[in-house]
């Protein structure tokens, strides 16, 4: 990072009717005047969305610009800031672990984004609402790239790394890009497909070497200006989209506005999260996900919070453990498969420097792992659903009751029902389609639809709901309950299957470190189950089939008999990384 220069740390103190005070564009126009509560009020639809809004400069520009002169500024309940102090953590702190740091207050993200914006406004020739694919690893200008695109009303389309040249052709071809933005590794990829792409007009590589038919990000960077009036953008204006994968066809470009998350998230940072601007996040999602724009970028830069971030090619658990001794993370949110890998670990030897609030979400959450995750540290695992098209939808929320394997309670603006084939709303207990219920119009924090694809985004509307291709129950406590994708239920004999009570199964028995379950063809039952396990090293030497036998009849004592993986269950066994010469 060293062409991104480092500025001097600006001491503020937030207060909330403050922050979002009055702000004026170039031409005298006034930006929209509402502070933090107005936001959440907006998500219970108690206030009417803005007509204007932009992330960059109704909430992170207002960090950097704190008023100094007030005494006391209490920013939440229970949270005060004395006359003279600044926020606790940066704004995003990275490291690699191998020494690699960085460290920037909201001031400098601030100035570093608008000279990367000058960056894709001059020499890349972009404008407002040319869309460009930004695929990135963990590194900083991922989030610097991410607020200048906002900043310039350019719409920013995330992909994962692990993306082939046939992946990144076709979201190019149904994106129409003007500009993609990559790294070294993936480049070469690129310039094998981007000739059949008419819309690219600009390849910009973050990189320290050059190459040819490239911009070099850092180079440009460097020349840039400091000097970027944030754009005008309406809250309705497209700001990012997400390819989704459906169960059939090619994946769907599901478009957001600036407001749907960018004001969508100020409950699930509150509620879910439980962030505040003494907390340091730790998201460990992919940066090709929308739980990396949940979690990494909107939740807890709305709050004041500091975004933590380690460059981890791929997940260790050993290494994830050491950096929560080392550096004062409050907050994690993993994939249940990183507690499922935590909890094989020896906890004992670790102590968090300070951990106190764990979330997870993006997959099923085992109960099993629920309670050795608490019974090793002594803290809760909060539980989140959600979806790409309509974000986080339901949640365990702190200070309220968990229950092992819920989803919990839905957030606002979201009425969650149960219902069936019809539209109509199962009574608690009874299995049907989870839908989002909508009432006068739809929800603000929504996606706008497929991109060019009207008959997909119909279909995922049924009345007056939206469904969101799961199937699940509701309790009488309100609590949602998981069963399994739509199409994921394996019928067998006529009964119904959800994978992930048999998964639920499997991870409970001490051999068994991770399971998928699958439907396989069968001739007499029509379909039966079938499971792929990973093995704990202690067991690896055992006899597999014995093992076998033994894992079809944990699975018929532990949930209903009919439910047994009556395929040969496939194993592998974990390798876990070499042990560190140390523990702190």
């Amino acid at each position: 990072m060293k062409t991104l220069v480092k500025l001097q740390a600006l001491r503020t103190i937030w207060n909330p009717k403050l922050l979002f005070h009055k702000s004026f564009h170039k031409d005298g126009r006034a930006f929209a005047s509402f502070d933090l509560a107005d936001l959440e009020a907006i998500n219970r639809c108690e206030k009417e969305v803005p007509e204007y809004f932009n992330f960059a400069n109704d909430v992170l520009d207002k960090w950097s610009k704190l008023d100094k002169s007030q005494r006391m500024v209490k920013l939440f309940p229970g949270t005060v800031l004395q006359e003279g102090s600044k926020l606790p953590n940066p704004a995003l702190w990275w490291v690699n672990g191998k020494g690699g740091e960085v460290r920037w207050s909201f001031e400098e993200l601030g100035a570093l984004s608008r000279k990367a914006a000058n960056v894709l406004l001059e020499p890349c020739g972009l404008q407002r609402g040319d869309r460009v694919i930004l695929i990135l690893p963990r590194v900083p200008e991922w989030w610097l790239l991410n607020v200048a695109c906002i900043r310039t009303g350019i719409v920013f389309i995330p992909g994962t790394p692990l993306l082939t040249a046939k992946d990144i052709l076709y979201r190019l071809q149904a994106s129409k890009a003007k500009c993609i933005i990559t790294s070294e590794n993936l480049a070469p990829a690129v310039d094998c497909i981007s000739a059949s792409c008419s819309f690219l007009r600009t390849k910009l590589l973050v990189s320290e070497g050059r190459r040819d038919g490239w911009l070099n990000f850092k180079e440009l960077f460097q020349a840039a200006p400091s000097g970027h009036n944030c754009v005008r953008t309406k809250s309705n204006e497209p700001m990012t989209i997400y390819f989704t994968s459906g169960t059939t066809g090619p994946p769907k470009m599901a478009e957001h506005t600036h407001s749907s998350y960018g004001i969508g998230c100020a409950l699930t940072a509150r509620r879910w999260l439980d962030l505040k601007p003494s907390d340091l996040m730790w998201n460990m999602s992919d940066t090709g996900w929308v739980k990396a724009a949940i979690g990494s970028v909107f939740a807890p830069w709305l709050c004041g919070a500091g975004v933590f971030v380690h460059n981890m090619p791929q997940f260790d658990p050993r290494e994830t453990l050491n950096t929560l001794t080392r550096y004062p993370v409050t907050t994690m949110c993993s994939a249940p498969t990183a507690y499922r890998m935590l909890v094989q670990e020896d906890l004992s030897r670790y102590r968090f420097k300070s951990l106190s609030h764990c979330t997870t979400g993006g997959e099923p959450l085992n109960p099993e792992v629920i309670m050795q995750w608490k019974k090793q540290t002594g803290l809760d695992l909060y539980e989140g659903y959600g979806q790409t098209e309509v974000g986080v939808i339901s949640a365990s929320e702190k200070g309220k009751k968990i229950k092992p394997g819920s989803m919990g309670k839905p957030i606002p603006p979201y009425d969650v029902q149960i219902i069936d084939e019809n539209g109509n709303i199962l009574p608690c207990g009874v299995e049907g389609e989870i839908a989002i219920r909508i009432h006068a119009q739809r929800p603000f924090c929504f996606f706008t639809g497929y991109v060019d694809n009207p008959k997909k985004t119909a279909s995922a509307f049924r009345g007056d709901f939206y469904i969101t291709g799961d199937r699940g129950w509701k309790d009488e406590d309100g609590y949602l309950w998981f069963v399994a994708r739509a199409d994921d239920v394996i019928i067998s004999s006529g009964y119904r299957i959800g994978p992930f009570e048999v998964e639920n199964a499997l991870i409970e028995h001490p051999a068994v470190v991770e399971s998928a379950v699958v439907s396989s063809p069968d001739p007499t039952r029509g379909e039966v189950v079938k499971a792929f396990v990973v093995l704990s090293p202690s067991f690896a030497s055992q006899d597999l089939e014995k093992l076998t036998l033994e894992l079809q009849d944990h699975v018929k004592k532990t949930t209903a008999p009919y439910k047994y993986p009556r395929k040969p269950t496939q194993t592998a066994i974990l390798k876990p990384p070499p042990r560190d010469a140390q523990h702190k």
